[in-house]
């Protein structure tokens, strides 16, 4: 199977797509694609995934045999560890063994570029380019180890009051959920009670993603809690964030960053521009622009948010699916910062996230209700047929609302109107049909994801 790259690096099934020998290959051709940017050494990195060590030994060894100065991580570490890293020691890039919030059967391969975030896709199509060529081996590579998380904590550090989060009084539950963002805010002081912490490359029987669905051992030690809590939920690689309320409500994005925006202007008293993807809540518009903020929106996949933050002053770049960029920081995902911040947010006030949520509600007189649900493609001719159709004949209306707009900067999204939004679109990392929809009502949303989703099977 050919090795193509996605919305964020490579991934693939191990031992089927995703095997030692396509890794080195992948790895060499990325590192003769970075060779371009400047800096010295590149970086690589490892998550808790079965196989992620030894994945990131062969990395190491084969670039050390192409002739680079290579620096491997001593231990597992998030994702935007190993980006901060790269930004801080000057190499011209790093490579991350991880498949994210895949499924537990999945590996994968992050590219990183010098500045600390994701590659464009210029650079990915060169990779590509250069995956079937030949390479031959060189003189004066070296190996050194380093530790991952010793700069990037102190980084970390900087961005957030951790005297004021350590004394408020709430009980913090962080999800790591096996993943390699365990253990983050105890390195840092903070008093937290870490489920899921340990290694399992299995993750539980779910995949590591923050969706509600997966987070059944984070709802489950809310019950019987008097005091005000909050559970943080790190993705696998730590570069995606869900939260729980103390009541057992669940926050995904669509909720935090519109929180997020509003602390960093009025209590940080910061500004910038506030970039959002097509999949992003309405509110996230709504709440930048009621700070002073303008807005920018892109496709779905940070590394379009990123290529604005190289650029520009960018106050806060998110997706709906977890992942969030801040200014001052780096052109990536970081779901460990996003907590510091939710609990600085708390630190500050006796109300909880969703209490806070609700007042911006109000102040903006709109309270969305969104949802996504993912359909398992049948095939590849599925997919195929399905495109063709979307362009061919896209429909003109949507659940019984005529369709005002349509987009097709990235999948099909269709604006229903002041009724809310529906959007079509593949997922680029899982074979997967990914309905998303944003309305005024829970009934609302949830016919119209039935809708899409009977019209795209039908």
């Amino acid at each position: 199977m050919a090795i193509q790259f996605g919305t964020d690096g490579w991934r693939g099934i191990i031992a089927d797509d995703f095997t030692f020998a396509a890794l080195r290959q992948a790895a060499r051709a990325s590192a003769e694609v970075l060779a371009q940017y400047p800096g010295s050494g590149v970086l690589v990195g490892y998550d808790h995934r079965f196989l992620s060590p030894e994945f990131a030994q062969a990395v190491a060894e084969t670039l050390v045999r192409a002739g680079f100065t290579v620096f491997l991580a001593d231990c597992a570490a998030p994702t935007p560890a190993i980006s901060w890293a790269v930004k801080q020691m000057g190499a011209i890039g790093g490579l991350m063994i991880t498949a994210s919030h895949n499924p537990a059967s999945y590996s994968g391969l992050k590219v990183k570029g010098y500045f600390g975030g994701s590659v464009p896709e210029t650079i990915t199509r060169q990779i590509e380019m250069r995956l079937t060529e030949t390479f031959t081996d060189k003189r004066g590579g070296t190996l050194h180890t380093f530790n991952p998380w010793a700069a990037y904590l102190t980084q970390l550090r900087t961005k957030v009051d951790l005297t004021a989060i350590a004394a408020a009084p709430i009980k913090v539950f962080l999800d790591a959920m096996h993943g390699s963002g365990s253990g983050g805010l105890e390195r840092l002081g903070l008093p937290v009670t870490t489920l899921r912490a340990n290694r399992d490359p299995l993750f539980g029987g779910v995949s590591p993603e923050p969706v509600a669905k997966n987070l059944a051992p984070a709802f489950h030690v809310l019950k019987g809690i008097e005091e005000r809590a909050v559970v943080l939920v790190l993705d696998g690689d730590a570069d995606r964030i869900g939260a729980i309320n103390g009541d057992g409500t669940y926050l995904n994005c669509q909720y935090l960053i519109p929180l997020l925006i509003d602390h960093l202007t009025r209590r940080r008293g910061l500004t910038g521009k506030v970039v959002k993807t097509l999949s992003g809540s309405d509110l996230i518009r709504r709440v930048a622009q009621q700070r002073g903020c303008p807005v920018a929106e892109t496709a779905v996949g940070f590394k379009y948010i990123a290529a604005i933050m190289e650029r520009e002053p960018v106050l806060l770049g998110g997706e709906e699916s977890g992942g969030i960029g801040f200014l001052d920081h780096m052109p990536e995902r970081d779901a460990l910062l996003s907590a510091l911040y939710l609990l600085e947010i708390l630190a500050h006030t006796p109300k909880t996230l969703l209490e806070l949520y609700e007042d911006l509600c109000l102040e903006l007189d709109f309270t969305p209700v969104y949802d996504r649900i993912d359909v398992p493609l049948p095939d590849r001719a599925f997919k195929t047929a399905l495109i063709a159709r979307l362009q061919a004949q896209p429909p003109r209306r949507v659940a019984d609302q005529a369709v005002t707009e349509h987009s097709t900067v990235d999948g099909h999204k269709f604006q229903l109107g002041d009724a809310g939004w529906l959007m079509i679109r593949f997922s680029g990392t899982e074979p997967l049909l990914r309905l998303y929809a944003e309305g005024r009502t829970t009934a609302w949303v949830r016919h119209t994801l039935h809708w899409a989703k009977d019209w795209a099977l039908a």
